[in-house]
């Protein structure tokens, strides 16, 4: 197998260089398609006045809501 790519790589060697790539332009009117660059991607902007007191709400909420629900639960079961 090896001898037959060697062969037609020294009888045509144009062949070599034609690759079959094909690259086309970012259709950006796609709704699939966002614009590149840092924080592009984010549904929310990072760089407003108050972000990281949203953030940190946000994380403090997530993590002690189980643990809240927990303790409302075993108190609504003792009484």
């Amino acid at each position: 197998m090896l001898s037959r790519v060697g062969f037609r790589a020294a009888a045509n060697p144009a062949f070599i260089a034609r690759r079959g790539f094909q690259t086309t332009r970012a259709q950006l009117s796609s709704p699939y398609h966002y614009p590149e660059g840092p924080r592009s991607n984010l549904p929310f902007d990072p760089l407003k006045r108050g972000f990281a007191i949203k953030f940190w709400a946000y994380c403090a909420t997530g993590f002690s809501l189980p643990f809240l629900l927990a303790v409302w639960q075993m108190k609504k079961n003792q009484g």
